[in-house]
C-alpha cells in the first residue's frame, strides 16, 4: 500500500515506520507542525525543532521522504480554542482526545486522504472491522493503550487508519528500536501535551485566561484556608500544587461562578467518591448505542476499566459504575469498551452521585 506515516520524533512512531517499510508498503513520513511558535515564544524554546531533527535523522536512515506540514492556524482554531473554553467554564478537557480526531486524522486527513490507502500513527491501538464496521481494540500493553485517545474518531477516519503496534507492548518496541539501530532509540517518552514540549501547563492557562483570586474551602468545614489564583488551575482529584501543611490535601470540587475551589484531607473517604454521572456528545463506531448495556468504561487514559451498566432516562444517557470513583469530572471523555474491544466514546455533562 501507499501509507503516509505520522512522525513525532520519538520511538514509537518510528518504530511503526519501519516496521511497514520492513512490510513492503510505499511509505512517506510526515512531521505535523502543530508549535504555536509565535504566540509562545515568550515561555521558551521552540520543542518541535529537536522533535524535528529526530525524525529527520530516522528518516535519512530509512531513506524515506519527508514531508513537513503546518497545521498551527488549524490547531489554535479547534484544539486550542476548545481546551480553553472548556476551561473557562470549570471543565476538564482532553486536548488529546481532540487532537487526533480534528488534527491528526482532521486537518491531515481532509488534505491528504485521496492521495494514499492508509494513514499510519505510532499509536498503541488495534483496529478491527466487524461486519463492514471498523472498532478499536485494546493492546496487549494495558498501561501503553492508547485506544482512549482515538475513541472520538469517525468511521471514514478508521477506514483510513493504520496502527503498527496493535499487537505490541512498549518493552517490544523499544527492543525493536534497538534492532532497526534507530537514531532515536533511547529516547525518552515525551510527557503532557504535544504542543507545549517542556512548557508548563499552568504557564499556558495563565497566558491565555490569566488570574483571578479565589478562596480555598475546606470541603466538610466550609473554612476558608487560603486563596487562589484562579479555580481553572485546578482539577478534580489534583494533589500537587496546593501548598498547605497537615496534608495531603486534595481537589474535590470547583465552582466556576464563585471562583471557589474546595478541597479537603479525605479525598479517599465514601463521601467523596461517587458512581452515576450522564453522557453527552456520543460516538459510537458503529452508529448506534450497542444493544449490551452491561459494559466497561474508561474516565482516564491508563488501565482503570470500570463495570457500568447504561440506560437511557429522560433522553440522556446514564452511566452507573459497579465501584466508586472519587474522580469524575465533567468534561471527561467517558470511553466503552466490550471486553478489548473500544465501542465509542462520549463527554460526561453531569456528575449525579
Amino acid at each position: 500500500m501507499n501509507i503516509a506515516v505520522l512522525l513525532s520524533g520519538g520511538v514509537d512512531s518510528s518504530v511503526a515506520l519501519r516496521l511497514l517499510q520492513a512490510q513492503g508498503h510505499t511509505v512517506t513520513a510526515f512531521y505535523l507542525k502543530i508549535w504555536l511558535e509565535d504566540e509562545l515564544s515568550f515561555l521558551g524554546d521552540c520543542p518541535w525543532q529537536e522533535d524535528l531533527s529526530y525524525v529527520q535523522a530516522v528518516c535519512e536512515q530509512a531513506g524515506v521522504e519527508l514531508k513537513i506540514v503546518s497545521f498551527q492556524k488549524e490547531y489554535h482554531e479547534t484544539v486550542i480554542a476548545y481546551a480553553i473554553e472548556e476551561i473557562k467554564k470549570g471543565l476538564t478537557p482532553n486536548p488529546d482526545i481532540m487532537c487526533n480526531s480534528m488534527i491528526k486524522f482532521g486537518a491531515f486527513y481532509d488534505t491528504f486522504a485521496q492521495q494514499y490507502d492508509k494513514i499510519a500513527t505510532g499509536h498503541y491501538a488495534g483496529l478491527t472491522e466487524i461486519d463492514g464496521t471498523f472498532y478499536l481494540k485494546q493492546t496487549p500493553d494495558a498501561i501503553k493503550d492508547q485506544t482512549y485517545f482515538l475513541a472520538r474518531l469517525s468511521q471514514a477516519q478508521l477506514s483510513k487508519a493504520l496502527f503498527p503496534l496493535g499487537d505490541l507492548t512498549k518493552q517490544e518496541v523499544r527492543q525493536l528500536a534497538q534492532t532497526f539501530n534507530l537514531p532515536n532509540k533511547d529516547r525518552k517518552d515525551s510527557q503532557g501535551l504535544c504542543f507545549l514540549g517542556k512548557i508548563k501547563f499552568s504557564d499556558f492557562i495563565k497566558e491565555h485566561i490569566g488570574t483571578r483570586q479565589g478562596p480555598l474551602v475546606e470541603f466538610e468545614t466550609g473554612k476558608v484556608l487560603a486563596y487562589h489564583e484562579g479555580f481553572w488551575f485546578y482539577t478534580i482529584g489534583q494533589r500537587k500544587g496546593i501548598k498547605l501543611s497537615h496534608g495531603p490535601w486534595y481537589v474535590v470540587a470547583k465552582d466556576p461562578f464563585t471562583n471557589t475551589v474546595f478541597i479537603s484531607k479525605e479525598y479517599h473517604d465514601e463521601t467523596k467518591q461517587r458512581d452515576t454521572f450522564t453522557v453527552t456528545a456520543l460516538n459510537w463506531f458503529s452508529g448506534n448505542m450497542p444493544d449490551k448495556k452491561e459494559l466497561l468504561v474508561k474516565m482516564r487514559h491508563g488501565p482503570q476499566l470500570y463495570q457500568a451498566s447504561l440506560t437511557q432516562e429522560n433522553q440522556q444517557l446514564v452511566v452507573r459504575l459497579a465501584q466508586r470513583d472519587q474522580g469524575i469530572a465533567t468534561g471527561q471523555f467517558a470511553v466503552f469498551y466490550d471486553g478489548q474491544l473500544c465501542l465509542g466514546c462520549g463527554v460526561i455533562e453531569h456528575v449525579l452521585s
